[in-house]
């Protein structure tokens, strides 16, 4: 027996989408709008908690709103500003444009905030315009500015807000309407205040100033990025359109310069060193108010790291670590203790341990992936202790462990203390609730987000002698007998994990299988979960192993479930997935018969150089790994039909990428087909091209497995 025919499959791309699942997908930016996200507790003079949060009105409005729920209260919500009310519609200025990018922000309105050290005061913007708001009084008026801003952040004592305009650090006090700039004009490569391309991208710290304890200084991020190459972002379906530079370090090129400064509130400026020719990556900086700021520099290998306390305006080495083949960058590590002590985590035992003062004392076995807080005798964790769940947890000093989420759970949130906010979901669940926990117990926040039209319902499993991790998802009209043409979708990188607990995070694959496939996700060596050696297992080959663990796990699951079709196998995928995708037809044509490819990385030499060169070491010293990898090398192998996807706005993976390919087949004779997405970046948030790119896959599935 056989799954349906092409045309039962199949839907033209003309038909009436409205109420389907590609358009409501695309409509609710992936279900995210309308969720509570962007959770941060503030502890009130009194002791008690606050706890701040964005949230839509519904799951189809993009612009976001802050909420407050306070403890005494018995955490009841009010919305606090209402982000459409603010709007001024009025362009972003292009650094914010850059910021949400690298964030993959795909709301408007009210998208991050700061708060003051006891949650009186919030500050935020709104298309530019800065604003503060008096959390008590619910009153809110606009900072003084001198043009659009990016990034407003308030003074722990709720008096001052320092915010980016035109490249400069500029300081507005909340009483006046009057507004000075704190650092010095420089030419444009030289920016302030902001994270550079390669933090923000690679190192997940995406602010460039961070107010001291006391309000009265800043530490500021400057950024030269005069020897980094530019590159040219332009539209060629607007021809009018002038190409925007954009500075990419490339593998093997330079990269920007960096130096922190302390800023005062009078503008002077001091520069607060470290060498910076060997550590050139800002990793982290972390300002708390019982400690000494505390950041980490990498070198450009990646095996090298100081942590730095900033004691006497000065930066003095707090530890120095090496790691080969790298060192894993951990949220909210390196910090410091309220007792001084430095707390990191680090490769120990074959595991992400938390360290105090180097002694590991998380439990064996767990994987600590994010420092929530750090107490007075323990810290809070975001931890793996099996590969398709996450924890949060307390972690005592000696040894003690208090689970505060399910751990048969996915669960991610923040900390404070006795407060703990949790979003966990499970692999039966097509969303998340999240929970305010305390003392006295638990209240839920309110999620305004959609109901998916698609229930998923993957079945988790793990395969082969390497036990490797996987989701397969059959069409809600399968019966026994029937058998389906397999679609792939995986990621299969690192830093992304696709095989979860999460019923939310299998949506669109059964939406997939319900057009008449076997769907397969499938995580590999190389992805987060499983421990340092299971991620260092890619070093110097993106390719090998991770090609080889999609194709044992394919067969594995195949000869246990006749379900799946090994006669006709596709595979889809974004970014890492989508050089995955072309991988897989080019080196394994014997197993995977098709592949659409959306942002292929093509060649890793025209990726960026932290990501790359952590992986691929630098290629100026040692090219072959790159050679190995590499897609044009290979253009003459192809054989089996392969659509390319790219956006020609993206300036994270460049067109580049998809177009050297696509002339490397040219020139070898190979047939392939290539989408051009104009005025598209690395995300997909226009409503039309999200919703019509699954129906062009299935269509192309249909017509090439059918």
């Amino acid at each position: 027996m056989t799954g349906p025919d092409k045309a039962a499959r199949t839907k033209p791309l003309s038909d009436d989408t409205a109420t389907s699942f590609p358009r409501q997908r695309a409509i609710t930016r992936g279900f995210r709008l309308g969720a509570p996200r962007s959770v941060r507790i503030a502890r009130r003079p009194n002791g008690q908690a606050r706890v701040f949060f964005i949230r839509g009105r519904d799951g189809r409005t993009a612009t976001g709103d802050l909420w407050v729920a306070d403890q005494g209260d018995g955490w009841q919500e009010r919305l606090l500003v209402d982000g459409a009310s603010r709007g001024t519609d009025g362009e972003l200025p292009a650094a914010e444009r850059a910021r949400r990018e690298r964030l993959r922000e795909v709301t408007a309105g009210i998208t991050t905030y700061s708060l003051d050290r006891t949650g009186s005061t919030a500050a935020f913007a709104v298309d530019g315009t800065p604003y503060v708001v008096n959390v008590d009084e619910e009153t809110v008026h606009t900072v003084a500015h001198p043009g659009s801003v990016v990034d407003p952040q308030i003074s722990p004592d709720g008096m001052h807000v320092a915010f980016v305009h035109d490249r400069r650090v500029w300081c507005a006090t909340i009483t006046t309407d009057h507004a000075s700039p704190l650092t010095p004009v420089e030419d444009e490569p030289v920016t302030w205040g902001l994270a550079d391309f390669i933090a923000a991208e690679e190192l997940e710290r995406h602010r460039g100033m961070w107010w001291m304890a006391d309000s009265t200084r800043l530490i500021v991020e400057r950024v030269d990025e005069s020897d980094v190459e530019t590159r040219w972002i332009f539209d060629p379906a607007q021809p009018e359109r002038e190409p925007v530079p954009h500075r990419y370090p490339s593998a093997g090129t330079p990269n920007a310069s960096l130096s922190l400064h302390l800023v005062a509130l009078d503008g002077t400026i001091q520069e607060t060193s470290w060498d910076t020719d060997t550590y050139c990556y800002l990793a982290s900086v972390h300002v708390g108010p019982e400690h000494s700021p505390v950041i980490s520099v990498l070198d450009r290998t990646q095996q090298g790291q100081q942590v730095l306390a900033l004691v006497d305006d000065a930066w003095v080495t707090r530890a120095e670590n090496e790691q080969d083949p790298w060192i894993t960058v951990i949220p909210g590590s390196p910090t410091i203790d309220r007792s001084g002590s430095l707390i990191e985590v680090l490769d120990r035992q074959g595991n992400f341990r938390a360290c105090r003062d180097g002694e590991p004392f998380s439990p064996e076995g767990w994987n600590v992936e994010a420092i929530l807080d750090v107490g007075v005798d323990h810290i809070a964790v975001a931890a793996a202790v099996a590969p398709e769940t996450r924890v949060l947890a307390r972690l005592g000093f000696s040894g003690d462990v208090d689970v505060i989420s399910d751990p048969e759970h996915w669960s991610a949130g923040v900390v404070e203390g006795d407060v703990s906010i949790v979003a966990s979901t499970n692999a039966s669940s097509t969303s998340s609730t999240m929970r305010i926990i305390d003392s006295r117990g638990f209240v839920t926040i309110a999620s305004h987000a959609e109901q998916p039209a698609v229930t998923a319902r993957p079945h988790l499993l793990c395969v082969g002698s390497r036990d490797l991790s996987a989701a397969v998802l059959l069409p809600q009209q399968h019966e026994p007998g029937a058998r389906w043409p397999i679609i792939c979708s995986p990621y299969g990188g690192p830093h992304a994990q696709r095989v979860i607990a999460a019923g939310g995070a299998y949506l669109t694959e059964q939406w997939l299988a319900d057009q008449g496939f076997a769907v397969v996700v499938i995580d590999g060596r190389g992805t987060p979960g499983r421990g340092p050696d299971w991620e260092y297992a890619v070093h110097h080959d993106l390719a090998g192993p991770v090609l080889e663990d999609q194709v044992d796990a394919l067969l594995a699951i195949a000869n246990s479930n006749d379900a799946l079709d090994l006669s006709r196998v596709g595979i889809r995928g974004w970014s890492f997935g989508g050089y995955l995708a072309a991988l897989a037809v080019l080196d394994r044509p014997d197993v995977f018969h098709a592949a659409v490819a959306g942002a292929p990385v093509t060649d890793w030499r025209l990726y960026d150089t932290a990501y790359t060169e952590r992986y691929l070491g630098n290629p100026s010293t040692n090219d072959s790994p790159y050679e190995r990898t590499s897609l044009l090398s290979r253009a003459a192998a192809l054989t089996r039909p392969l659509l390319l996807i790219h956006g020609l706005a993206d300036d994270n993976v460049l067109a580049a990428h998809t177009l050297q390919l696509s002339r490397a087949l040219l020139e070898a004779g190979r047939p392939h087909n290539v989408l051009p997405l104009s005025g598209v970046t690395h995300m997909t948030p226009q409503e039309v091209v999200a919703e019509n790119l699954l129906w062009t896959e299935v269509d192309f599935f249909t017509k090439h497995l059918g």
